[in-house]
């Protein structure tokens, strides 16, 4: 049931992508999900659309598992459209019935905050599927290590991300194992209304957060009989070092995303060009 849910894993192959520098994905990840809101028509997702497929195509990662992560924002990405397309009150009124009603450029809004929301999880699916989360802990300690001036705990924080998105594989598989067992001692999923469906996973949280608190005191016993101290006089195993593979992906990042930011900043003066905005 959940084995589609693909943030948090890691996917073992040998490509351009995986062999970035972990903080240059990082930060290009980070860039792409702000500048998607600077872009306003559909021209330019598309134009988003095709730059995220070149990345893919460059990751050898299967285009399935990156689709797959949308699975998990069906709820959400339904109430946004909902939400768009029944407060968005501008332009031509298309259906009116009851206390409902539908203009078209509601149906405009709630298209774009849905392609919003599906390329912002593609992407961050991107960055964890081409990551392990050893490097994104290094990668986001050492982009932190400026405000240890501050006392700020960059170590510890980094470490906790990882181990959340550590924990995400384990805990789907342990739900899955769960659905399982109750399953085949007759429990249903898939039928009943809303609220009965609701009741028939309270039998799967209570083991679930069982099982998610015997590991984490197992991880914690693991660490102290290790002697882990946090950040006091750690060292790195693998030193992490640019290349010319991040230099190449970030300036063609860049270069997407300036061109969406100066189409943005310039949209006023540019008011005649009707592709820009539809």
């Amino acid at each position: 049931m959940l084995r589609d849910v693909t943030f948090g894993q890691y996917y073992l192959t040998k490509s351009f992508v995986h062999s970035m520098d972990a903080r240059i994905k990082l930060i290009l990840c980070l860039l792409f999900m702000v500048g998607i809101f600077f872009v306003q028509s559909f021209v330019g997702f598309a134009f988003v659309a095709l730059f995220l497929l070149v990345a893919i195509g460059f990751s050898h990662v299967p285009l399935g598992s990156i689709v797959k992560s949308i699975k998990g924002i069906i709820f959400l990405l339904c109430l946004t459209a909902l939400l768009n397309m029944f407060f968005t009150k501008d332009g031509n009124l298309l259906v009116s019935w009851w206390i409902f009603e539908i203009y078209d450029q509601g149906l405009i809004v709630a298209a774009k905050m849905l392609l919003r929301l599906v390329f912002l999880v593609m992407g961050s699916s991107l960055l964890t599927l081409t990551t392990t989360p050893v490097d994104l802990t290094h990668a986001i300690e050492s982009l932190l290590k400026p405000l240890k001036v501050i006392k700020f705990p960059a170590h510890e924080l980094a470490l906790i991300m990882s181990l959340t998105l550590s924990f995400i594989p384990g805990l789907i598989e342990e739900t899955d194992r769960i659905i399982s067992a109750q399953k085949a001692r007759g429990a249903s999923f898939d039928s009943g209304n809303l609220i009965k469906r609701a009741k028939a996973f309270v039998p799967i949280l209570i083991p679930l957060l069982v099982g998610g608190f015997r590991k984490a005191e197992e991880l914690a016993n693991a660490m102290n009989s290790r002697c882990y101290e946090g950040s006091t006089n750690r060292t790195q195993m693998r030193v992490m070092k640019l290349s010319w593979r991040d230099l190449v992906g970030a300036l063609i990042t860049v270069a997407v995303f300036a061109t969406i930011f100066v189409v943005y900043a310039m949209r006023s003066q540019w008011s005649t060009i009707t592709w820009l905005y539809f």
